[in-house]
C-alpha cells in the first residue's frame, strides 16, 4: 500500500494564486504552413503544433540528419574535422545549392561541414555520405538507423541532400526530435548554424535562414525549399535562459517561412517560460528507513529538474510524492524509492523516480531486531 505525502512547496506556490487565475492561453498565430511544431528545446514540451506528425517532404532540412550523422562520426573518432575528402564526381555534378567544390580535389571534412550547414551545399552533403559510408545510399542506411535510434519513427531517408524522391520524407515532430539532439549532444558543431556566411573557392554565399539577421536570439538551424516541399525552416532561439525549437513546413514563400516562423517563437516566448524545478543531487524529502544504519533516507532526483509551462503558472505548480508505506534497509544510493509528481490545476505535469541520495546500510541486530517489533503495529 502506498501513502500519498502532499507538500506544498514554498518555492512553488502562492497562497493568492491558482490555475484557475491564469488568464486564458491565445491560440498560436496562423501562419499558412501545411505543418508546424514548436517545442522547448530542454524538456521537449510542445507549446504550439498543426498536424505535427504529417509526412513530407523535408527538403534540405534533409541535411539536419546528414549533419547528425556526421557529427556522430566524428564524436566516436571515426573521422576528423581535418580529413581531406576527394571529391567524387558524382558530388560535383549535385543538382541545387552547391559550395562549389571541384572534382578530384581534396576539401577539409570541416569546409564541407561548413559548406553543408551554411550554403546548404548537395555537393558538400553527397561528399561527406561518400566520406563516410562509401556511398550515398549507404549513408542512407545510417541515416534511417540513427534517426530510430533518435524515436524519429516517421521518417524515411534515402540520400544525404533533400532532392525529391516519394520514399523521402520526415515530420515536424521528427524533425524537432532531431534539432533538438543537435542542439543537446552536439553544442561545438550547432554554432555553425548561427553562421552568417561562408567563403569557398573565393566563392562568398550567405546563410539562407534570414532570422539570423532578423533576430539577435536566433542561432539557427537550416532552410529547405523544393517545389514538393514549399518553403521550410527549422529555427531556434534562446531568450533569458529559454530555448525554442520552431518547424515549419510547407509554407508558399521563402518571407512566409521567415515571418511565420518568427510569430511562432515570439508566441512561445510571450506566453511560456521554463524554470528549474530541483537541482540535481538536491534532497526534496526524507522516508523512514526500517532496520537501516539511519532512520531516515533523503531523496531527490539524479539529473535538474526543469518545466515548461504557461507564464504566470509557476507559483500554482504542486508537488506530490508517493511513498511506499514501508521501505526496509539496505538502501542504495540511486535506488528509486518514491515518485514525484508535479501537477497543475489537477492535470500531472510530469513524473519522476525519487532516488537515495545516499547509501542506507542495515543497522545492527539489535536495531533491527527493535524496527522488526516496531512493524508489528505498523
Amino acid at each position: 500500500m502506498k501513502v500519498r505525502f502532499i507538500a506544498l512547496i514554498a518555492l512553488f506556490l502562492a497562497a493568492a494564486a491558482s490555475a484557475s487565475d491564469l488568464r486564458p492561453l491565445p491560440s498560436p498565430p496562423i501562419i499558412g504552413a501545411t505543418s508546424y511544431l514548436v517545442i522547448d528545446a530542454r524538456t521537449g514540451h510542445q507549446i504550439a503544433s498543426l498536424e505535427p506528425d504529417k509526412a513530407l517532404a523535408p527538403a534540405s532540412l534533409t541535411k539536419l540528419m546528414t549533419a547528425y550523422v556526421v557529427f556522430k562520426t566524428l564524436q566516436e573518432g571515426q573521422i576528423q574535422l581535418t580529413d581531406e575528402v576527394t571529391v567524387s564526381e558524382k558530388a560535383w555534378r549535385a543538382e541545387g545549392s552547391r559550395m562549389f567544390i571541384e572534382v578530384g580535389k581534396r576539401v577539409s571534412v570541416e569546409n564541407l561541414l561548413l559548406g553543408m550547414i551554411v550554403q546548404s551545399g548537395n555537393d558538400a552533403s553527397i561528399a561527406l555520405a561518400e566520406h563516410i559510408a562509401g556511398t550515398e545510399s549507404v549513408f542512407a542506411e545510417m541515416m534511417n538507423q540513427y534517426a530510430q535510434s533518435l524515436g524519429m519513427v516517421s521518417s524515411n531517408w534515402v540520400n544525404a541532400t533533400g532532392l525529391p524522391d516519394d520514399d523521402h520524407y520526415s515530420t515536424a515532430r521528427d524533425l524537432a526530435i532531431l534539432a533538438r539532439a543537435i542542439i543537446n549532444d552536439f553544442p561545438e558543431y550547432y554554432q555553425w548554424y548561427s553562421v552568417k556566411e561562408f567563403t569557398f573557392n573565393e566563392i562568398r554565399q550567405p546563410n539562407r535562414n534570414n532570422l539570423l539577421w532578423r533576430d539577435d536570439s536566433v542561432d539557427g538551424m537550416k532552410t529547405g525549399h523544393t517545389d514538393a516541399a514549399g518553403y521550410c525552416l527549422v529555427s531556434s532561439a534562446q531568450r533569458d535562459g529559454m530555448r525554442v525549437i520552431s518547424v515549419v513546413l510547407g509554407t508558399s514563400s521563402a518571407k512566409a517561412r521567415i515571418d511565420g516562423s518568427q510569430s511562432l517563437l515570439n508566441y512561445a516566448f510571450r506566453f511560456f517560460e521554463t524554470r528549474l524545478l530541483f537541482k540535481a543531487g538536491e534532497e526534496i524529502t526524507q522516508v523512514r528507513v526500517w532496520k537501516s544504519a539511519n532512520e531516515f533516507s533523503a531523496l531527490g532526483l539524479l539529473e535538474d529538474l526543469y518545466i515548461t509551462v504557461q507564464r504566470g503558472a509557476y507559483d500554482s505548480l504542486e508537488s506530490v510524492h508517493n511513498v511506499p508505506a514501508i521501505i526496509e534497509a539496505p538502501v542504495a544510493e540511486g535506488q528509486p524509492l518514491a515518485e514525484l509528481t508535479i501537477s497543475l490545476d489537477g492535470d500531472s505535469l510530469v513524473s519522476e523516480p525519487l532516488r537515495a541520495l545516499a547509501d542506507n546500510p542495515a543497522g545492527s541486530f539489535w536495531q533491527r531486531t527493535v524496527d522488526g517489533v516496531s512493524l508489528w503495529f505498523e
